[in-house]
């Protein structure tokens, strides 16, 4: 590999990063409002378009994910969907990246490629609801006759992503139809670890 791939590479790797961090951002205040700490934010043309967390909790909604929160404010905005744009048959998202904190649930992973996501990049993998290869293959594991397949990359943030769900989960969650006692509940703070490059799912 010559220097100067090397040197894209980085440069890509660093870009990721610094979306990513936005996302975090977005999981933080997540946190903050006691909702499961999820962020993203969409990005075209090197500028975010859209950023958002979850609000299941705040809206009484249990489809108000990030990534459907972002969705909505997008396609809610004439300039980022022009009418020209949605008429001409391209999909409304086709140009668009994603970085969120936590891989994309099955329902939103479904509505990703429905509008034609270019790209995922998310920090941690979610094995219970995954769908973007952890539970379904929804991006591009499962056959589709119009909707194109999208690549969803993972790592960036990882351990972060992680940690912030952990301090969720050990809190009391007031939002929750029975709340569960966790008082002897302890942040563990041990991360198993991954491959060392992001996976490609």
């Amino acid at each position: 590999m010559i220097s100067g791939d090397t040197e894209n590479i980085e440069e890509a790797s660093d870009e990721h990063l610094a979306w990513m961090l936005q996302a975090m951002e977005m999981a933080e205040e997540a946190l903050t409002a006691s909702e499961v700490p999820v962020g993203c934010v969409f990005v075209r043309g090197g500028r975010s378009i859209a950023r958002a967390r979850n609000r299941t909790n705040e809206l009484r909604n249990a489809t108000r994910h990030a990534e459907l929160e972002a969705i909505d404010a997008i396609l809610a905005n004439p300039a980022l969907t022009p009418p020209s744009l949605l008429t001409s048959g391209a999909y409304p998202l086709a140009d668009t990246t994603l970085y969120v904190t936590v891989e994309p649930c099955i329902m939103c992973a479904s509505a990703l490629r429905q509008m034609g996501i270019k790209r995922v990049f998310y920090g941690c993998a979610n094995e219970r609801f995954g769908g973007c290869g952890s539970v379904l293959g929804v991006n591009k594991g499962l056959a589709h006759p119009k909707h194109p397949p999208f690549d969803a990359t993972d790592g960036y943030c990882r351990e972060e992503a992680i940690m912030i769900l952990r301090r969720f989960y050990v809190t009391e969650n007031t939002n929750a139809p029975t709340p569960r006692s966790k008082t002897n509940r302890v942040l563990k703070t041990d991360i198993p670890s991954r491959e060392p490059t992001p996976r490609h799912s």
